[in-house]
């Protein structure tokens, strides 16, 4: 947020304060690549069998479990994250599987569209 009404403000400011409002602007755009990328390599899948997770560009993780090994499915949001609709997912499955997954869109449909295909 300070990194988009910062610059906005310094450009408002006059020619003396353009070049460090443009500055934070860049600094703010570099600081959104990596979460976007994150967002657009990562990949949630429900079948009628097993979920699929696969996360990361360059180093990829992939968790593939079957529905009938899933044991339990949590979902922590904070604040932000039930105003935005992001959350932590952690799946719990048989013989010590647990992988946990950060800032997952739309935590509570992913957990209903799991629970959905073990009933």
């Amino acid at each position: 947020m300070v990194l988009v009404v910062g610059p906005a403000i310094l450009l408002l400011l006059g020619p003396a304060a353009r070049p460090v409002g443009g500055l934070v602007a860049l600094v703010g755009l570099l600081l959104l690549v990596p979460p976007f990328i994150a967002y657009r390599t990562t990949e949630f899948g429900v079948t009628n069998k097993r979920v699929i997770i696969k996360t990361g560009f360059i180093r990829r993780h992939t968790l593939e479990l079957l529905l009938r090994q899933v044991e339990a499915i949590s979902v922590d949001q904070s604040l932000t994250g039930r105003l935005l609709g992001f959350g932590s997912l952690t799946l719990t499955g048989t013989g010590g599987v647990r992988e946990v997954f950060h800032r997952v869109v739309n935590p509570l449909e992913f957990r209903r569209q799991i629970q959905g295909q073990t009933a």
